[in-house]
């Protein structure tokens, strides 16, 4: 960022990519490569030096066609003999070097940035041709280029300096031709003054491309940390949603079977308490099962093209729930089509989808029987879990349910928007109850779309 400044104000803007030594890549002497990253400044402004270079190059190949043009004019109005030689030399000059900076502007553009006397010596050289052709000839576009070069390569100081040589030069050019002696003074200042504009165009270009590259990054240092802060909130909403999916409902439910367990132990029945003993101890196996699920998950993710058997996992889920709960849950697979095999991360988001409507009718609508029903229908693969209960009250909505801390909805339409499913919450075609309809293209299966 400080060469970006440096630049800004006249010096010498960085040239191609910064030198590496073995250090960079290796951490240096320690072998730490995390220091050794540390110490790498960005490339802030690079782009937009190499647009200004890019710039330079172009204006070098405008000045050799204009010189390949007034090269023969040049040659024809020049003296017999040394002033013919004299003007031939300063043409094959002028030429050649604007020929090597447009070809090879990486190699040598550094060094016509380092030194402005070598610009100041072409633009004296320059000028023979310029007296034999004539400041109405094509030599004098290449005149009017000395002083955008300036601009772009020196700022403003060195655009100043360039049009003043430049402007001078062609005043004297203008004294001392005979053959325009009925010229108006304004007719002579025309060029001098289009070297003016020209210097101030050159500069203005430079100034406005450093300070937008300074103003991008800036905002791309914005935007990454908004990113980062994107990023954070989303996998604080993802840890909310698998808590409370999983480790909070159980460990829920193993505070309602230690409340069962310490009532039986007012009335002895062996069998009753090994039955609520049993209970608490799988519910404490099944937390810490889901604990560890949990961790693994946020360590690494699962390979995506190792797919899942979502129908099989489906009807093992359901088929728990009744066990658990009492509550008669059927599987019922629907469809044409075989179910292809889905991607680990988004059948961990379909089956916690399912368990958590199940869970939701089983805890808040009193039902008496859920149906899950899943398959392929057309090109989406739709999941559904409806049961007969009380269904949801009227105008219940999802900043509501925010509000009040009931996250269980919540969960699953952000569940449903992470994998790019649909998802609505209702009655549906059923006369009561309430339903959980998901519908997810099959695009979204496929692990490798390319």
């Amino acid at each position: 960022m400080a060469r970006g400044r440096k630049a800004a104000d006249g010096a010498e803007p960085p040239q191609g990519p910064p030198a590496r030594d073995d250090d960079s890549r290796t951490g240096g002497a320690a072998g730490n490569p995390i220091q050794a990253e540390s110490r790498v400044p960005p490339p802030a402004l690079s782009i937009q030096l190499n647009a200004l270079q890019a710039m330079c190059r172009q204006v070098f190949g405008f000045r050799l066609a204009m010189i390949a043009l007034a090269a023969p004019t040049a040659l024809l109005n020049a003296s017999p003999g040394v002033g013919v030689r004299l003007v031939g030399a300063a043409v094959v000059i002028t030429f050649m070097a604007s020929y090597v900076l447009f070809r090879d502007w990486e190699r040598f553009g550094p060094l016509l940035l380092r030194h402005p006397t070598l610009l100041a010596l072409d633009t004296l050289v320059g000028s023979l041709p310029l007296i034999s052709a004539g400041p109405d000839s094509t030599f004098a576009y290449v005149s009017v280029c000395t002083p955008l070069l300036a601009g772009l390569a020196y700022s403003w100081r060195g655009a100043a300096v360039f049009a003043s040589l430049q402007s001078l030069i062609l005043l004297l050019v203008h004294a001392t031709l005979a053959n325009t002696p009925d010229a108006t003074p304004a007719e002579n200042l025309l060029l001098p003054g289009f070297c003016v504009i020209t210097g101030a165009v050159g500069s203005t270009l430079r100034n406005l491309m450093l300070r937008f590259g300074e103003a991008t990054h800036a905002l791309t240092a914005v935007q990454a940390r908004l990113a980062v802060t994107e990023a954070v909130a989303a996998e604080r909403a993802r840890l909310a949603r698998e808590l409370h999916d999983s480790v909070a409902k159980t460990l829920h439910g193993v505070a309602l079977a230690a409340e069962g367990l310490a009532d039986s132990a007012d009335r002895p029945n062996p069998r009753l308490l090994k039955h609520q003993a049993e209970l608490v101890a799988r519910s404490a196996r099944r937390a810490a099962a889901e604990s560890r699920e949990l961790l693994t998950d946020l360590r690494r993710e699962a390979d995506p093209r190792h797919g899942t058997d979502v129908l099989a996992e489906l009807a093992a889920r359901t088929a728990d729930f009744t066990t658990r709960t009492g509550v008669r849950a059927t599987y019922h697979p629907t469809g044409d089509k075989a179910v292809p095999p889905v991607p680990p991360a988004v059948a961990r988001q379909l089956l916690t989808i399912a368990a958590e409507a199940m869970e939701n009718a089983f805890r808040h609508a009193n039902p008496t029987r859920i149906d899950v029903t899943a398959g392929v229908q057309g090109d989406q693969f739709v999941l559904s879990v409806h049961d007969d209960g009380r269904g949801l009250p009227p105008g219940t909505t999802l900043e509501q349910l925010r509000r009040t801390g009931h996250f269980g909805l919540v969960g699953m339409v952000e569940r449903a928007a992470s994998v790019g499913a649909r998802i609505s919450i209702g009655r549906g075609e059923h006369p009561k109850g309430t339903e959980v309809r998901l519908e997810l293209p099959l695009a979204a299966l496929d692990p490798d779309p390319s």
